[in-house]
């Protein structure tokens, strides 16, 4: 046996042998390792990895492209940085026009007459803040649609003060059918008809034809009453044409019931308790028929009209009975729930925009009361509106249908699809 010191240079032979092979082991690994890789690579690789002038050929295209690719971005960015300023300055503009219009609507009432800037700007209460109203200013009360036609404003408001206002009935009604409503007050007088005559007794006065001199011509075709009655023969269109015969079709209206479109006045006031029905508003009511038949039954009807080429509100004056001129548009001047029943003939029809006739219908059932009537008298549409558009429209509102009619308008021809719908409405009670 020998000493530990003769062992010792074996043992460490031994050690050194084993790490070689180790290092060996781990070398040949590496080798196979980066072999199977190469293998993989140049089976999927659509690159020849050992054709160089192949891949320096797709190299220099590459580079093509990307310089490509950088100059569209380049324009790209100066297409983006000119939109970017065109539209920086219709920006700059419009906000510019919206600047010029606040201004120019700010100026229109110092652009407007001494007496036009007094009677529709505001002024001191005499006994200072009022806690009613809230302010110690009060406003005329002018439609905001004044402000919007400031040279005819000024012209309108042109007179002699305490003199006779001019004779401007015809410019004034275009006035307001633009939408300048209430007008404002003037200080001067209508001229008044020269030898005026009183007007008929009442009730004699329903259905007689008034004195030529109880009203003033100027504004009309027709001179006098018998031209008006006439026109009913004339060519050509007039409002009303034949509503100022009093003899004619007239006399016979809503007096019989057809069960179609024709209702008879007593019919639909038997829907009613007797006595129940009182007070109401006729839009938009002619020469004021409706109200005279309502009158012989007990019942007050204001009628609202224009006057278009003729003189409905001075016509319906001379019956005894009560005209109020206004347009159709204007917010009805009754507090809430007040009015039994509100009739309207042919007024309201497809004329008026869709949007405008459902703030009216919603005005109407606001002044009825509860249980009150709307009477809707030959409204006339076309045949895809009737249900595409107002049927739809009126339920909205929240009506009550306790009569609806409907049928063809054909004196222009069925082809045209013109329709006529009668209906009676009721506001619920709750």
């Amino acid at each position: 046996m020998g000493s530990k010191d003769e062992d010792h240079p074996k043992k460490k032979v031994c050690q050194l042998s084993i790490q070689t092979k180790l290092k060996l082991k781990i070398l040949l690994l590496i080798v196979l390792t980066n072999l199977v890789t190469i293998y993989i690579f140049t089976q999927n690789s659509s690159l020849p990895l050992w054709d160089s002038t192949s891949l320096l050929h797709q190299l220099n295209s590459t580079q093509h492209e990307l310089a490509g690719s950088h100059s569209q971005i380049s324009d790209f960015r100066r297409k983006l940085a000119s939109t970017t300023s065109l539209i920086e300055s219709l920006l700059a503009e419009l906000t510019s026009l919206r600047e010029s219009e606040k201004t120019t609507q700010g100026n229109d009432f110092f652009n407007l007459s001494d007496e036009a800037k007094l009677a529709i700007g505001p002024h001191k209460l005499p006994l200072g803040f009022s806690p009613r109203s809230g302010s110690d200013n009060v406003h005329p009360p002018v439609g905001g649609g004044c402000l919007r036609f400031p040279e005819e404003l000024t012209k309108y408001m042109t007179y002699d003060i305490g003199k006779e206002c001019p004779a401007d009935d015809v410019f004034a009604q275009r006035l307001i059918l633009k939408g300048c409503e209430p007008l404002p007050r003037r200080r001067c007088h209508p001229k008044s008809p020269l030898g005026y005559v009183e007007p008929t007794r009442v009730p004699e006065s329903l259905w007689t034809i008034p004195h030529d001199k109880s009203i003033i011509w100027d504004p009309y075709t027709c001179k006098n009453y018998k031209c008006l009655v006439d026109r009913q023969k004339s060519p050509g269109y007039y409002d009303c044409k034949d509503c100022f015969n009093l003899k004619g079709r007239e006399r016979s209206r809503w007096l019989i019931d057809n069960g179609g479109l024709d209702y008879g006045m007593d019919q639909v006031l038997g829907t009613k308790p007797a006595g129940s029905i009182r007070i109401g508003l006729d839009i938009g009511g002619g020469t004021g028929t409706f109200a005279a038949r309502m009158k012989e039954r007990n019942i007050t009807i204001i009628t609202s009209t224009m006057n278009i080429d003729g003189p409905f509100n001075s016509f319906i004056a001379s019956r005894g009975l009560i005209p109020m001129h206004v347009s159709v548009f204007q917010r009805l001047p009754f507090f809430e729930n007040t009015l039994d029943i509100v009739h309207s003939m042919h007024v309201l029809s497809n004329w008026i925009p869709d949007t405008m006739l459902e703030f009216t219908l919603y005005d109407i059932y606001r002044v009825m009361r509860p249980g009150g009537l709307f009477w809707l008298d030959h409204f006339f549409c076309l045949g895809s509106q009737l249900n595409g558009t107002y049927v739809p429209m009126i339920d909205r509102v929240g009506f009550k249908k306790l009569r609806w009619n409907a049928g063809m308008k054909l004196d222009r021809g069925a082809e045209k699809n013109e329709w006529y719908f009668s209906a009676l409405l009721e506001k619920p009670m709750t």
